[in-house]
């Protein structure tokens, strides 16, 4: 059968009476191949994907039925089978939101294993993803987007020895252009035939099913391993904590290459019966989608609302113009931290209260759910998922987990076990240093329960920059700033933004014979070595001395202060600019004793009324944002 909610999701209590039923015999599926059998059989002709030609709510749509779906996948598992695809063979995938990804992630799990990948990504560290898992297949889209998939694509077949690459169609293509690959998926699957895998292959729940990279622009890939065991034991705990049925309709406009919108974002729903709007080739970077968004809930009677923060950002900024967004009934983010004024903003402005949930690669896109009706603060990101185990360790010196356990309320390092915690990475190094030595995944996030079981966010262990769901390596940035001949030593961290949740900042000591040396400079410099354009810095300050710890390490703690001060100063002084009757005033941030900013203004004495309002709201605003002490003026 389709999953299903067995119970209502309020309470750790709720989960625990849950967990009552052996977990054999409460996820009975083996495989994802298995999810979209049943899905078929349960619900045939109702439709599973409506693809958006644009962001004209007036467009008519693309659209799959359950039945489509599930005969298109075999289509697609059988034109792998009949290239040598077997179950340890890997097919990649680069495209862009569409219905044919759907069809090359599932029936590229049910041939073999899938890998999707970041088109973001430069072309050394997409051919270093597709050698490290041994793609024998890449699936590219062959039309104008604002990637170059196909151009990318020829430059890796030309590469990597033996790849083999078709080309995917665009949807609104009407004459099939001559082209170096090696044929046209669509053609190619529209010979095969749909009912059954020719392969024969049983699916066992121990198969992997498929390759994720951990980051957008990490300094080394990393390829995690995805069971099917793994990736149904999300499916099934998302229906779970979200209490999703087959009535409910989904705009999911998360990348297809990125753990949240495969996992959480499709899988989950196609396991449910739910229909999944899919917001063109451009997904929510489409500004007429954007702008449109309220509108297409109206019309597709959309029931939850998805996002990472940044996406969440733009949203707010696009008014309602009297949509009807009563059919949602719940509103989740996830992948980067929420901050707290957007969350009030979302809930003044919508009447939206949003969850967070926590969900990483390692453990196949889901850790933590906030469920429907269960409210809380930023941060908070809900209960750990049934089945599992959460254990608040002590940070040792190095940042690392210790074997000291916490109490609620503690901060400390989260640890879980899970039936979907990955088997590990490709790289045996790699994997232990995912785990502790007895077993738990060390996840790098630092957090505590309360005493109602839930779970809060509280800050990394790692250095990792998160900018809108990206992972970005500090030590890019600092290679390339570091390169220059005028650089003694530099450092990269992230400065709090509003929208993006964190942007890389760089900091750099200068050799001491060095002269003439301005920061516009280096920023250029860096920005032109950093291949990744989210990596790119935002800005690059030139330092005396460079803070260090007593063992001689670079102290990035107190270059994140100096970030956070730097962030609030520039917004002060936009402030005072917007506010023409404050020209000629004061503005300074202030530490207190305890290192955390409090903002203070001189303003002056003869503000009217709505001026001291206007002023009020704003640096109200600006405490909420940045957590601060206190504001005053």
């Amino acid at each position: 059968m389709p999953f299903a909610p067995i119970r209502s999701i309020r309470s750790i209590a709720d989960i625990r009476e849950l967990e009552k039923t052996p977990l054999n015999e409460a996820v009975t599926v083996a495989s994802t191949y298995e999810i979209f059998e049943e899905s078929a059989r349960a619900f045939g002709d109702k439709t599973a994907l409506t693809f958006l030609r644009s962001g004209d709510p007036d467009d008519a749509p693309i659209r799959l039925s359950y039945q489509q779906l599930f005969q298109a996948i075999n289509q697609t598992a059988n034109l792998f089978h009949t290239m040598g695809i077997g179950a340890e063979d890997c097919v990649a995938a680069l495209l862009p939101g569409c219905l044919e990804y759907h069809l090359v992630l599932w029936g590229g799990e049910a041939a073999g294993i899938v890998q999707p990948l970041n088109p973001l990504l430069a072309i050394d560290k997409l051919a270093e993803l597709i050698e490290a898992a041994g793609a024998k297949i890449l699936i590219a889209y062959g039309g104008a987007a604002d990637a170059n998939y196909w151009e990318n694509a020829m430059a890796l077949r030309a590469r990597i020895d033996g790849l083999k690459v078709l080309r995917v169609a665009p949807h609104d293509e009407t004459v099939t252009p001559m082209h170096d690959g090696d044929g046209d998926f669509q053609a190619l699957i529209a010979d095969q035939p749909h009912e059954r895998l020719l392969s024969g292959r049983v699916i066992k729940p121990t198969d992997t099913a498929a390759y994720f990279h951990t980051g957008g622009t990490t300094g080394s890939p990393k390829l995690a391993i995805h069971t099917h065991a793994n990736q149904v034991f999300t499916a099934w705990a998302s229906v779970q904590l979200q209490g999703l049925t087959s009535s409910d309709v989904t705009i999911n406009g998360y990348p297809l290459f990125h753990v949240a919108g495969v996992l959480p974002g499709s899988l989950t729903s196609l396991s449910a019966g739910i229909e999944i709007i899919i917001p063109t080739t451009g997904l929510l970077r489409n500004e007429e989608v954007r702008s449109n968004y309220w509108r297409l809930v109206e019309k597709y009677r959309a029931t939850s609302l998805s996002g990472v923060p940044t996406v969440l950002a733009a949203l707010a900024n696009v008014p309602l113009d009297g949509a009807d967004i009563s059919s949602i009934r719940y509103c989740r983010t996830g992948a980067a931290p929420l901050p707290p004024e957007l969350a009030q903003r979302f809930e003044t402005l919508f009447g939206l209260h949003v969850h967070e949930a926590l969900g990483m690669t390692e453990m196949a896109g889901i850790s933590s759910i906030r469920p429907p009706g269960v409210r809380g603060p930023a941060g908070c990101v809900g209960f750990p998922i049934p089945y599992s185990q959460t254990r608040i360790v002590a940070l040792d010196e190095n940042g690392g987990p210790t074997q000291r356990d916490l109490g609620p309320g503690e901060h400390g390092m989260i640890l879980f076990k899970a039936p979907n915690v990955f088997p590990g990475f490709l790289s045996a190094k790699a994997t232990a240093s995912a785990f502790t030595s007895d077993g738990w995944l060390a996840t790098g996030d630092v957090g505590w329960l309360d005493d109602e079981g839930r779970l809060h966010l509280s800050g990394r262990s790692k250095d990792l920059i998160i900018r809108s769901g990206h992972n970005i390596d500090p030590k890019v940035i600092e290679d390339a700033l570091g390169a220059h001949p005028q650089v003694q030593l530099c450092a990269a961290v992230g400065a709090p933004d509003a929208y993006a949740g964190e942007l890389p900042v760089a900091f750099a000591v200068l050799m001491p014979s060095a002269t003439g040396v301005e920061e516009q400079e280096l920023l250029d410099w860096t920005k032109a070595r950093v291949d990744e354009p989210p990596a790119r810095p935002k800005s690059v300050t030139i330092l005396q001395s460079m803070p260090m710890t007593n063992v001689g390490k670079i102290f990035k703690p107190e270059l994140r202060r100096l970030a956070i001060e730097k962030t609030v100063n520039d917004l002060l002084v936009r402030l005072i600019e917007n506010m023409p009757w404050l020209s000629g005033t004061h503005a300074a941030t202030v530490l207190n004793k305890d290192g955390r900013l409090f903002t203070t203004i001189n303003a002056p004495g003869d503000l009217d009324s709505d001026q001291m309002n206007q002023l009020t709201i704003e640096l109200n605003a600006l405490s909420v944002q940045f957590e601060l002490e206190q504001v005053r003026f």
